[in-house]
């Protein structure tokens, strides 16, 4: 279900740059459906490799940036694939990376994101146990 909703998210936000940004050119919502599984595709395979390399290199301290960059390079090849769709230059292309990063993460965000995320966001949770004593009373104790 996750991906169902990334893919229609992601080919919203490149339907809606094509509206705002004349350097991008989409036929219909289903070319931008068809994009957007290609970039996702091609991230997950080519991307990660690429990302995976200059990640090395860099010691893992820019890979928010390496991640928007090679974004950015799928985004191109799978320009020179599609025949109904056309970004005109690198800068729309990194445009449409941050935009679909962003719309991304603010709808993990908004359906609960990552469990490692909540988790930082939760208190700890504790139940309150009742314990009997030799006495015949009880007391409460929390247990975390």
């Amino acid at each position: 279900m996750d991906f169902i909703l990334n893919l229609l998210v992601s080919a919203g936000v490149i339907v809606l740059l094509a509206y705002a940004l004349p350097q991008v050119h989409v036929k219909s919502f289903l070319t931008a459906l068809w994009v957007a599984f290609l970039i996702g595709l091609f991230n997950a395979t080519l991307g990660w490799i690429i990302r995976g390399v200059l990640n090395l290199v860099s010691f893992f301290l820019l890979e928010a940036i390496i991640g928007l960059i090679v974004t950015t390079l799928m985004i191109k090849i799978v320009d020179k694939l599609v025949r109904n769709f056309k970004v005109d230059g690198w800068w729309p292309a990194l445009l449409i990376a941050l935009a679909t990063s962003i719309a991304l993460a603010i709808v993990g965000w908004a359906r609960g994101g990552d469990d490692d995320y909540a988790m930082l966001n939760n208190e700890p949770k504790t139940e309150q146990l009742y314990v009997q004593q030799n006495d015949g009373r009880s007391r409460q104790v929390s247990v975390f």
